[in-house]
């Protein structure tokens, strides 16, 4: 691949378990009214960029999120939506669907570390990663090795998309702690990874055979 792609990821629209605060990874939730509307508005901002393709986890949050914008955008032909495991947020094995402060209570304070900022702050997103595999009673959480090696393979997909061409733009619905992920990763230490993304955010990515770079992150204007 000698192209170079710009892909608008957009995170889901507000879920129930956003509003509890749980944590919500591979399990799901539907999308509340705000949900629905931060997806509309998502749609309403990107209606004229023409998409050439569209990707979004195999989660009814992304999908609904995903068919929202495409219903709204003015791209000749419509894109093909093409869902996958590979765009699912992080799998958070046994502490799917827990309070997200005790989970990461559980996961760092073996560590001296109570909360996800504590473990960001002295170490990283990945090694929370880690932290919440090894406090799995079932060890069935993916830690930051597992998750990367899944992650990659979307963006591996979009890669090797024989009809995307070098300028395209692609729709792609992502998740918080995976936009976190992403900015820890690529993002060159700009951004405050203490704060989640909003739902219905804009996060540009430059995305090229063996990089991705980051345009602008975490947009609701």
């Amino acid at each position: 691949m000698d192209k170079q792609i710009t892909l608008y990821v957009v995170r889901h629209g507000q879920t129930y378990f956003n509003i509890y605060n749980k944590l919500q990874g591979w399990s799901n939730s539907p999308l509340t009214e705000a949900g629905i509307a931060d997806a509309k508005q998502a749609g309403e901002r990107l209606q004229d960029v023409s998409f050439k393709a569209a990707y979004c986890s195999d989660t009814t949050r992304a999908q609904q999120t995903a068919q929202t914008i495409l219903a709204a955008n003015h791209s000749q032909p419509r894109p093909q939506l093409t869902s996958a495991p590979f765009f699912r947020e992080e799998f958070y094995g046994y502490f799917e669907g827990n309070d997200m402060a005790q989970a990461w209570y559980l996961a760092g304070a073996p560590h001296g570390l109570p909360t996800f900022k504590d473990i960001e702050s002295k170490y990283s997103i990945g090694k929370a990663k880690d932290f919440l595999k090894e406090a799995d009673p079932f060890h069935q959480a993916e830690n930051n090795a597992e998750y990367w090696a899944r992650v990659d393979q979307g963006f591996d997909l979009i890669r090797q998309n024989p009809d995307l061409q070098d300028g395209d733009n692609v729709l792609m619905i992502s998740h918080g702690n995976t936009l976190l992920s992403l900015m820890e990763r690529y993002g060159q230490g700009k951004y405050d990874l203490s704060v989640r993304p909003a739902n219905g955010s804009v996060t540009k990515l430059r995305l090229t055979a063996d990089d991705i770079q980051v345009l602008s992150y975490n947009q609701k204007d």
